[in-house]
């Protein structure tokens, strides 16, 4: 077993040198450090599979990576449940409670996946389209040049320009099929943002303008992160 005189920090020169060694590295990272290691691991041009936070897709650092498809997701987890093992002296049955297993020691999360830049042949499928266009299904949204599609599985058949669609999209993404134009949590890095709203318009600005706004009666109301994206088949 190779042992470390340091403490493991990714960032020591000794972590550096054996990275420089690596052909694939395969880890689970710290998540509150994860946009510095993926960082790491592009600038010294690895092939990778790690582990991190689902809502990673949305970071600033991260979501690039996707757009220019320089990093997506692998297999996941089988029904979303990822399990770690847990050392039994780090208390996890205090501060993981609900989700620790005391008879296996394990404990449970469903908020992680697969990061990777290795291809796969599930990335590659595609995406069965079953559902047609219509307006009164798919709403247009007030400061976006695009529509909403609230779910993956009912992205329309026959619509060819741009939709929102929930992050979890990128678990059926085929770069084949589908084109990354943006994402609406942050600047307008899609091209597509139509409006800036003030308070002279809304009471709310600042919410509708994080993210995609849909007319609701009199009111506009904020929608979830959206990933901006269209198709490249017809």
């Amino acid at each position: 077993m190779f042992r470390l005189d340091g403490d493991g920090d990714f960032r020591s020169a000794e972590c550096i040198d054996l990275l420089k060694q690596a052909d694939i590295v395969v880890t689970n990272p710290p998540f509150s450090l994860f946009r510095e290691y993926v960082a790491q691991l592009m600038e010294h041009d690895k092939k990778f599979i790690v582990v991190g936070p689902w809502n990673a897709v949305t970071y600033k650092e991260i979501f690039p990576l996707i757009k220019s498809n320089r990093l997506w997701l692998g297999y996941g987890f089988a029904a979303g449940n990822a399990y770690f093992a847990v050392p039994s002296e780090a208390g996890a049955s205090d501060y993981a409670a609900g989700v620790y297993d005391e008879q296996t020691g394990l404990v449970k999360f469903r908020n992680v996946t697969w990061f990777t830049n290795l291809d796969h042949k599930k990335r590659h499928e595609e995406l069965i389209l079953y559902c047609r266009y219509a307006p009164a299904d798919y709403p247009a949204y007030d400061n976006y040049d695009a529509i909403e599609v609230g779910r993956t599985k009912d992205i329309p058949v026959d619509w060819t320009g741009a939709m929102g669609v929930p992050i979890t999209f990128l678990d059926r993404y085929n770069p084949d099929q589908f084109e990354i134009l943006g994402i609406t949590d942050r600047d307008n890095n899609s091209g597509l943002k139509t409006k800036e709203y003030t308070e002279s318009d809304v009471p709310n600005p600042g919410d509708l303008n994080r993210r995609a706004a849909i007319q609701s009666g009199d009111s506009l109301k904020s929608t979830y992160a959206r990933l901006l994206i269209r198709k490249t088949q017809p």
